[in-house]
């Protein structure tokens, strides 16, 4: 089958080949048709080393396709079935799903050491123990997760992480309060998702902050009130909070110096969400009497920091009603052959998300 690999980290280009094979079929395990897959910044972080992935290696972890087979012991799928594909999924045992922290589960990283694929040069991971730049790709059955019918395959995807992961951050774990200010910076796919979050909750004011232009004036059409460049946020936090900073912040980029200034944005008592994922050389530095002084709270948000498939539910019910665009939220659309143009899309940031066709 054809599939997108890098094949060293570091590497700014994939290669699209047709001699990879998805392996790892048997008892409890799923083989996918994959659809529609979006292209997150993640991989494009895992390409280049900010996060950690063995390699060679397929990108892609926001997928949705049909089942093609199950494995033995699988009951609850059938070939044929709609899912998408869930990058962490919860195993329902551990401390942390008992505690209702299934977005904490660490079952799906415990496959990340082991092959998805195999070409006939040696074997080959898959990103986040998936790889959904492929035509195929074998997962737990706890990965494939069903979707109704009238769910289209590339909404789906974006569900599977971005928009999850987005709307998640200003409803689970900021709990945004109605009538509230708030600043996301970041407005890829993520931060646009987390501005819809917080309009959903009822915030009154939602300033972006997006270094390029068409990023800014699209977070407007999702439920912005102001949208600015870097350089003019302290500007808007004088002229909007007469400098006392907003009641949330969120970080949406992934480095320590946004980490810093979502800090400094972020009020006396407010709260500072960090959604973005970053690199473990990468510190964020607070010092003990501001930390002590400010009384912020600090809240990182993994995966939307709730239960995913509740999270899933809620998307598609909110996305029904017509509560949330997720629509507009794919800007271009390219088939697995142009995967090296939706790089250079999501690189230059022209793109929100872009959704490979497969």
């Amino acid at each position: 089958m054809r599939a997108a690999v890098l094949h060293e980290t570091g590497q700014g280009k994939l290669e699209v080949l047709d001699d990879v094979e998805a392996v790892g079929f048997g008892p409890g395990k799923v083989r996918i048709r994959v659809r529609a897959t979006g292209l997150c910044h993640s991989d494009i972080s895992a390409m280049s080393g900010v996060l950690p992935q063995p390699a060679p290696f397929v990108p892609g972890h926001e997928g949705a396709g049909e089942i093609l087979e199950v494995g033995e012991g699988v009951t609850h799928l059938t070939p044929g079935q709609r899912v998408l594909v869930c990058w962490l999924p919860a195993c329902g045992t551990c401390p942390a799903c008992k505690r209702g922290q299934t977005q904490l589960c660490l079952a799906g990283f415990m496959n990340a050491g082991t092959p998805n694929f195999r070409r006939p040069g040696g074997d080959v991971f898959g990103f986040a123990g998936t790889g959904t730049f492929a035509e195929e790709v074998v997962v737990d059955a706890g990965c494939a997760v069903p979707i109704p019918d009238d769910v289209p395959f590339d909404i789906a995807a974006l569900i599977g992480c971005g928009v999850t992961t987005g709307l998640g951050s200003a409803i689970n774990t900021a709990d945004v309060r109605a009538g509230s200010s708030v600043v996301v910076i970041g407005c890829g796919g993520v931060g646009i998702s987390a501005i819809q979050g917080a309009r959903l909750k009822g915030a009154a004011q939602i300033v972006a902050v997006d270094p390029v232009t068409s990023r800014r004036e699209a977070a407007l059409k999702f439920g912005a009130t102001e949208a600015v460049a870097p350089g003019e946020l302290a500007d808007a936090k004088q002229r909007l909070t007469a400098g006392e900073g907003f009641d949330y912040v969120f970080e949406v980029v992934g480095k320590s110096a946004t980490a810093r200034t979502a800090y400094e944005t972020t009020r006396r008592g407010g709260t500072l969400v960090v959604v973005g994922a970053g690199a473990m050389d990468d510190f964020l530095q607070l010092n003990m009497f501001e930390l002590f002084f400010d009384e912020k709270r600090i809240l990182p948000s993994m995966y939307g920091g709730g239960d995913v498939l509740q999270s899933y539910e809620r998307a598609i019910a909110l996305w029904r009603a017509g509560r949330i665009d997720l629509e507009s939220l794919i800007t271009h659309r390219v088939p697995l052959a142009g995967v090296n143009e939706a790089l250079d899309q999501m690189r230059t940031g022209s793109a929100l998300r872009t959704c490979i066709e497969i």
